[in-house]
């Protein structure tokens, strides 16, 4: 007999494709699988600051925000990319390669600060939150990513 999934824990993951896509090159894997994972689901909010940007990735339950901090703390140290997606295409993809990006552990997630010493590339960073920002607004749902791996996927708070 199949173990059913609790539904408050179907509520608070959401399926997300490491790879997007490409053939599975593992060793003993048949070509064409895909590896999937489960990601937490979040609520972003952003907002400029004086060097850059900040986002706030707040999960609805304490299991959800364990275990994005999880694969942040794993993860932490890499680069930090943001996919925004519209019924599942991509619509735009962002990487934070121009600053410095720190997490810090919240109560219900966690908090990313991507800064930069430069004027030019503290710019990017802003113009990037303000994109991502307005295409959250208009519907649009984020998916953060560490290292190539989603680590929390969400829309606007």
């Amino acid at each position: 007999m199949k173990a059913e999934m609790p539904m408050q824990m179907k509520q608070m993951m959401t399926m997300g494709r490491n790879m997007m896509g490409m053939p599975s090159m593992a060793p003993g894997m048949p070509m064409g699988t895909m590896d999937m994972m489960m990601i937490p689901r979040c609520m972003f909010k952003m907002e400029k600051c004086k060097d850059g940007m900040k986002i706030m990735c707040m999960a609805s339950d304490e299991m959800a925000a364990g275990m994005m901090q999880n694969l942040c703390s794993m993860l932490g140290g890499g680069m930090v990319s943001f996919q925004m997606m519209m019924n599942g295409m991509t619509m735009m993809n962002m990487n934070m390669m121009m600053g410095m990006c720190k997490v810090e552990m919240t109560k219900d997630g966690m908090c990313v600060m991507c800064t930069s010493g430069d004027a030019m590339c503290c710019k990017m960073i802003q113009d990037c939150c303000m994109a991502m920002m307005t295409m959250m607004e208009s519907g649009c749902m984020c998916c953060m990513s560490m290292n190539n791996t989603p680590v929390c996927c969400g829309c606007a708070c």
